[in-house]
């Protein structure tokens, strides 16, 4: 299920295996507070994957991830960066989309101040950048991701047909070799080069 053009994404969207909601990811719209772009790089992570935080089972700060899908999980990471992941699959499976990388759309001038830089290509390309550009923090965690402040919409139009590849996660230590990045293959605003 691909959701029409700036449709809002529903929870319907996010309620199916994690791996098909991560490559859909690609070329949708994804704003918090005004401020956001175009989704290009996603990584997908699954209960039985040694990578997922829900591996380890039910704990305080994986209750998210079992939780409805459609819902922010945002954990911080090396003590440093927020990251932003979206809950996917019916409630109990516990799996989750990792927010890798945005091509800027909106509130430019605003992302440039919080990254201290002006290079659009750039601002969102990681997860922790793209969080820092988008003044995600831990107070986003369980927030529905159908409501205020964020903002997600179907693929635009100039989207449709754009090239989706998909390959090794990056930036995790086990389970490397599961080809479960996805990424829009021509864009510039990669964290790392697809393929």
């Amino acid at each position: 299920m691909e959701a029409p053009a700036g449709t809002p994404l529903d929870r319907e969207f996010f309620e199916r295996d994690v791996h098909v909601v991560a490559r859909a990811l690609i070329g949708t719209t994804l704003a918090v507070r005004g401020v956001g772009g175009v989704i290009v790089e996603t990584e997908s992570y699954e209960r039985d994957d040694p990578a997922c935080h829900a591996f380890v089972g039910r704990t305080d700060r994986t209750e998210v991830l079992f939780g409805p899908p459609a819902h922010a999980y945002v954990y911080l990471s090396y003590g440093i960066h927020s990251l932003l992941n979206f809950v996917a699959e019916p409630e109990g499976v516990a799996a989750a989309v990792l927010i890798r990388a945005l091509e800027p759309v909106w509130g430019l001038d605003e992302m440039e101040r919080l990254r201290g830089l002006s290079d659009p290509r750039a601002l969102c390309r990681g997860p922790g950048r793209l969080s820092q550009a988008l003044a995600i923090d831990l107070e986003l965690n369980r927030a529905p991701l159908t409501r205020q402040p964020f903002e997600l919409r179907g693929r635009a139009r100039s989207w449709r047909r754009v090239e989706v590849v998909a390959g090794p996660r990056v930036g995790i230590s086990v389970a490397t070799e599961r080809p479960w990045r996805f990424c829009a293959a021509a864009s510039p605003h990669l964290s790392r080069p697809a393929g």
